[in-house]
């Protein structure tokens, strides 16, 4: 059975889908949550790294690159019946409704609240897409890029297809000559003048009990930042952050590798300091925040994207002295 249209979770058996030509270049994982409506990620990731999904009757890995023409066996999904999974709480609608900062035809951009993931999984039933979701049920959006659970700041969704996969190619090249990133931080001790470059490769592992953790590695990934001091305040570094890479937690080990963890990082950052600044500032979170995106798309219209620096940040950092 070869169908060449979205479907949804639920009865029958294996399908067999062969992927359209406006699919090209998507990742098997997100080609699935199309074709799985309602399938949380942590199943998409189940039935692709046991094997039940196949690419052209071969295994594939959730990153994978989809050509259009391939075939991807979709086996039969049980989700919960409708109006069990229930929906995002009046508060987190409100809170997301709220977080928007730019909007037009093509691109929506928010604030994203820390503690809020980019995607529901792992115990998390809602996150920034599924909640966007819910507050625009006739609209199609699509997460451009994700930001750590504990990171503010801006997050940027797709309406339109094409502007997908215009900012996606975007963000694949190299050092940052697709999408200009820029991210504040406040960084342990005295960052010295002018601009620190971190040219340092990072290997993604895996802890016991499946919890990802970031190193310094030759055998990693090249990730690149570079860090500028703005200010310096009872002794630590309120810095701008610009990555030339986009790799997981790149921000937070470059800066551990360098002696200045960022404060409030309770994964790789120095205990001492986060319980000063939790104690004297109030600060209880990881201090990182996305402030800025800059691109141009095809047709050539520029954007320039911002987020101010969250309050309960700002309101540390003026606590500061």
């Amino acid at each position: 059975m070869t169908d060449n249209g979205s479907g949804s979770a639920g009865g029958g058996g294996v399908r067999l889908v062969r992927v359209p030509d406006d699919r090209d270049g998507q990742r098997l994982d997100n080609f699935l949550l199309g074709q799985l409506k309602g399938a949380p990620r942590s199943i998409i990731y189940k039935i692709v790294r046991s094997g039940q999904v196949r690419v052209n009757g071969g295994r594939a890995k959730p990153e994978r690159k989809l050509d259009a023409g391939d075939e991807v066996r979709i086996p039969p999904v049980r989700l919960e019946a409708p109006g069990e999974a229930g929906t995002p709480s009046k508060g987190l609608l409100a809170a997301m409704d709220a977080s928007i900062v730019f909007e037009d035809a093509r691109l929506l951009a928010i604030s994203k609240p820390s503690g809020i993931a980019s995607h529901g999984g792992s115990g998390i039933s809602f996150g920034v897409i599924e909640t966007l979701r819910a507050l625009r049920p006739t609209q199609s959006l699509e997460l451009v890029h994700r930001l750590d659970r504990d990171t503010s700041g801006l997050m940027v969704l797709a309406k339109k297809r094409s502007a997908l996969t215009q900012l996606q190619a975007l963000l694949r090249e190299d050092h940052g000559a697709g999408i200009r990133k820029r991210y504040l931080t406040l960084l342990a001790g005295r960052m010295p003048d002018g601009t620190m470059s971190v040219d340092a490769p990072l290997h993604v592992g895996l802890r016991q009990g499946g919890e990802r953790h970031v190193q310094v590695n030759p055998a990693g990934k090249e990730s690149l930042s570079h860090f500028g001091a703005l200010e310096r305040r009872g002794g630590q570094s309120y810095c701008e952050v610009r990555i030339e890479t986009g790799r997981t937690h790149q921000i937070r080990v470059h800066a551990q590798h360098i002696g200045h963890p960022v404060a409030g990082d309770d994964k790789y950052g120095d205990v001492e300091v986060n319980k000063r600044m939790r104690d004297q500032i109030g600060l209880r979170r990881l201090f990182l925040h996305a402030a800025s995106l800059e691109f141009t798309l095809d047709d050539g219209e520029a954007y320039l994207l911002n987020a101010p620096l969250a309050d309960d940040l700002r309101e540390a950092l003026d606590r500061l002295r």
